[in-house]
């Protein structure tokens, strides 16, 4: 039934919560696990549930998204597979920006409509997970519903972040409310099996992932034009006059809405089992082939490590981080609890000469430097004797080098740290 789905990729808005990783790029290109772009998880997920048509809107700092897909998606002349940017557009019809998710879809389902399918796969761009979609699809045509909804069961304490809804034993949606109070919480408990109650995740949470049929779209965006969201305001609508299913899935989901939850995200890959699987065969994460050298390690002691390809590391130690492509880290360095995302280019020997005369640090991270609960965006420049240690006794505040959030250091891309600065 794949081959009657189109996926539709939604690039989110400004990503100010993301910022400063989401100044120079949108959300869905922000880099993750030290080799990937948060977009290769939506796509990877279609791929692997052999769902080849795909579209990603997007609207702000979409050049580096538009880039990583042009260089990573390819399939062949013979097949009716692809990847392809849909970027808001101003036309006579529609002189505004995406106004919401559900604005997003209306205004370029002219575009989608050019192609053949009787189902649409609605996803966002920034959300981190492994499903299989065709259940997904399965379950929405075998009941008969034009609408599905995946739901993921969540804890009294992560309900109110989300819209909550409840369902009858056929799985159809009965009530939603979005983000409700705590005080609401306990009439809102839905049974969603022995293992997820054992776990205290009694509440069903949207997880934005929706099914439409194609003439119902269509419909929808017909009636109401002033809808913008479909959390908001299509989905909630539609209850009292469809069947929406409540498709319940019990796997790792984390919403990369934040610097704190990325972090997390990142680092939990650290771990002996983590949540979030990079090696299992039957999900695989797909991105772009990059043709670089092995990882070269020099009396460094790993942790809870995750090497990305192309470093080159001279570090007394590196505990609990993941280290992304190209990275370069001096001798007697520690780093600890950290994603450091690598660098673009390597230097060449006379780009390092002339930066050593003008006594301007290397592309990475210099000599006897302390590194603790940061972040360090592409092509940052640390120099030698620098300390950034990031924790709760930081205050969240914004420079024009570095960004603290929830106590977690962010250094911006492309910047210069001299040498001997202290950040803690």
């Amino acid at each position: 039934m794949t081959d009657k789905v189109l996926a539709v990729i939604l690039g989110g808005g400004q990503g100010s919560r993301l910022s400063p990783l989401t100044q120079t790029r949108s959300k869905p290109a922000v880099p993750i696990a030290g080799k990937y772009r948060l977009v290769d998880i939506p796509i990877s997920n279609c791929l692997n549930s052999g769902i080849h048509r795909m579209f990603v809107l997007t609207q702000f700092n979409s050049a580096s998204l538009n880039k990583h897909i042009k260089n990573t998606y390819h399939f062949s002349h013979f097949s009716a597979a692809f990847v392809d940017i849909l970027a808001a557009e101003q036309t006579p019809d529609n002189p505004t920006w995406f106004q919401g998710t559900a604005d997003a879809v209306r205004q370029t389902m002219h575009h989608l409509l050019n192609h053949e399918f009787e189902y649409v796969l609605i996803l966002s761009g920034d959300q981190l997970y492994q499903m299989d979609f065709n259940k997904m699809v399965n379950a929405h045509i075998e009941s008969g519903v034009q609408i599905t909804l995946a739901t993921i069961p969540v804890t009294e304490k992560e309900a109110p972040e989300f819209g909550i809804l409840k369902s009858n034993e056929q799985n159809i949606i009965t009530s939603f409310i979005e983000k409700p109070a705590a005080s609401l919480l306990a009439d809102w408990t839905s049974d969603t099996g022995e293992e997820m109650r054992a776990e205290g995740r009694e509440h069903l949470a949207s997880m934005g992932i929706y099914i439409f049929n194609r003439d119902l779209l269509i419909k929808i965006f017909a009636e109401n034009a002033d809808e913008k969201d479909f959390g908001k305001e299509i989905i909630p609508r539609m209850l009292n006059t469809y069947d929406v299913l409540s498709f319940q899935y019990e796997g790792y989901w984390t919403d990369i809405g934040n610097i704190s939850s990325f972090f997390e995200a990142n680092l939990g890959l650290t771990d002996d089992l983590p949540k979030f699987n990079l090696f299992d065969s039957h999900h695989s994460i797909f991105t772009r082939p990059r043709m670089l050298p092995p990882s070269k390690i020099l009396g460094t002691t790993l942790d809870k490590a995750i090497i990305a390809e192309g470093c080159i590391l001279h570090a007394e130690s590196i505990k609990h981080s993941v280290i992304g492509i190209r990275a370069r880290i001096g001798k007697e360095t520690a780093v600890d609890s950290c994603y450091i995302m690598g660098s673009d280019k390597y230097q060449i020997l006379e780009e390092m000469e002339i930066d050593l005369q003008n006594k301007k640090p290397w592309i990475g991270i210099g000599d006897r430097c302390i590194i603790t609960n940061a972040i360090l965006d592409k092509n940052c420049r640390i120099g030698n004797d620098v300390q950034i240690i990031g924790g709760a006794h930081l205050p969240d505040s914004d420079h024009a080098l570095y960004t603290v959030k929830d106590g977690i250091v962010v250094v911006k891309k492309g910047a210069v740290i001299p040498d001997g600065t202290i950040i803690k």
